[in-house]
């Protein structure tokens, strides 16, 4: 299925920096992150914990959606996605800018 490249300019891509970044207490799977955006902080949700270390998450940049309709898992609210690939083997990576650039860049 083709989206138009109008329907593509809707979604809201940035690069955020994952300021704090922990294992939701209950859960097996999932990470509770705070991330800058540079003119505001955000809370994500990701089930990454059998790839990531919450540890490992902080002060590194990603490439996050900031416009998708808010979910709550287990109680907490995430208020953007992280962007990740996986492969054919259920390997799992957080995607990263190759090179360093500002909080709240757009991703177009």
């Amino acid at each position: 299925m083709e989206i138009s490249f109008e329907e593509f300019q809707k979604l809201d891509m940035r690069v955020g920096k994952v300021l704090e970044a922990n294992q939701i207490p209950g859960s097996r799977n999932l990470i509770r992150m705070i991330v800058d955006f540079g003119t505001e902080k955000r809370q994500a949700v990701a089930g990454l914990l059998q790839w990531y270390k919450p540890e490992d998450l902080v002060d590194k940049k990603y490439a996050f959606i900031l416009n998708l309709q808010r979910r709550k898992f287990m109680g907490v609210e995430s208020q953007c996605m992280i962007l990740a690939a996986e492969d054919e083997k259920g390997n799992v990576v957080a995607l990263q800018p190759e090179k360093d650039i500002s909080e709240g860049s757009k991703i177009h």
